[in-house]
């Protein structure tokens, strides 16, 4: 399995939001690899939910608590003494932060405090991956795609909760985790962790139910056979398998671990050619929907007035290219092709974890 089982077997690992869709696979993928995983987390936020049709609790150390909690979350770092954190525990959806902006900002930016503050009274911990999102960046509706060193200014509580969730991360950076101050705390010997944000594009895949998201709403629709109905069909988004984050985070978590000058920002996103339209996207998934179901599905434009949303959004992914030699490998036919077979597989009542597994080993291939 790659680098993965060879830095990750025995290690002990330390994921928040790991009971969400990219935890469930991350927890995966990390299983596979041998991982000693401690998860911190709310309740699955989603009901069916992927975490726990996995069955993945009975297999790690999984720990209900909220990231706003920072005397649990410091019982837990201490009970665990973790050498890798990635921090993935968030409010996610951009519609619901404009249901509930003091929740969202709660949990995005006081969370990545407690987080950070939990790594840094930890010294175990050598490798801190914090995820962000796309939408970090000032959004000016450009066509070209932002890099990591572009102005930091999300529009909407959602993304710009992350956007501060970048800025905390920053200061800690250079406040705290810096050998100098991991010396006058711990000793001549100690050295201050990697730590690394990474802005990820539009992540998609099976076991995704969450509200308000594309994907999961084209396949609630197709499986009760009515109509998808699309409210922005010409919004652009950097569209990827969430498989292609998920195992860059951990590739970032690993190169960093054996050698911290690899820590900074990165984007991670698909191609350019892989940056659709909303209507493109549920176009392609009518299209491999019907070819696998013998169905017609089809999808109408329905504007509903909501909140603000950004139009045109890509992503720079240069510097993680030309740094680690770091490409995706799954281009958006395959993707949709898999999140397909996973919906196909999930509604027929089949084994899905042994199609996540199966997704896994091609993936890794």
């Amino acid at each position: 399995m790659n680098f993965y089982a060879d830095l990750y077997r025995g290690k002990k690992v330390l994921i928040t939001g790991h009971t969400g869709f990219k935890g469930s696979w991350m927890c995966k993928l990390l299983i596979n690899a041998g991982a000693e995983i401690t998860g911190y987390s709310l309740e699955p936020p989603t009901d069916p939910s992927l975490f726990e049709m996995c069955g993945l609790a009975a297999q790690i150390n999984s720990v209900k608590g909220d990231i706003r909690d920072l005397d649990r979350l410091m019982k837990v770092f201490s009970e665990t003494q973790p050498e890798i954190v990635i921090h993935m525990a968030a409010q996610p959806i951009v519609r619901d932060s404009y249901k509930d902006p003091v929740y969202t900002y709660e949990t995005n930016v006081m969370g990545t405090v407690n987080i950070c503050e939990a790594v840094r009274k930890t010294p175990s911990v050598r490798s801190f991956v914090n995820v962000t999102t796309d939408k970090v960046y000032l959004n000016r509706e450009w066509s070209w795609g932002y890099r990591e060193n572009e102005e930091l200014n999300g529009y909407d509580p959602y993304s710009n909760s992350k956007s501060c969730s970048e800025l905390v991360t920053s200061s800690y950076i250079n406040s705290f985790f810096t050998d100098e101050a991991y010396k006058s705390m711990y000793g001549s010997d100690a050295a201050a962790p990697a730590v690394t944000t990474c802005r990820a594009g539009n992540v998609i895949g099976g076991g995704d139910f969450a509200n308000d998201r594309i994907i999961p709403d084209c396949i609630r629709a197709a499986s009760e056979g009515k109509e998808i109905i699309v409210r922005n069909p010409y919004s652009t988004r950097p569209y990827q398998h969430v498989l292609e984050p998920v195992c860059a985070y951990l590739m970032i978590a690993a190169k960093q671990y054996e050698d911290r000058s690899f820590a900074g920002s990165y984007n991670v996103g698909p191609d350019d050619n892989n940056c659709l339209t909303t209507g493109n996207i549920v176009t392609l998934f009518c299209s491999k929907w019907n070819e696998a179901n013998n169905t017609d599905i089809s999808w109408k434009n329905v504007h509903d007035g909501g909140p603000h949303e950004a139009n045109f959004l890509k992503l720079d992914c240069s510097k993680i290219k030309s740094v680690f030699g770091w490409k995706p490998k799954w281009d958006i036919e395959t993707t949709v092709d898999k999140i397909v077979e996973w919906s196909k597989a999930y509604l027929s009542g089949e084994n899905v974890s042994e199609v996540m597994d199966r997704q896994i080993e091609e993936y890794l291939k």
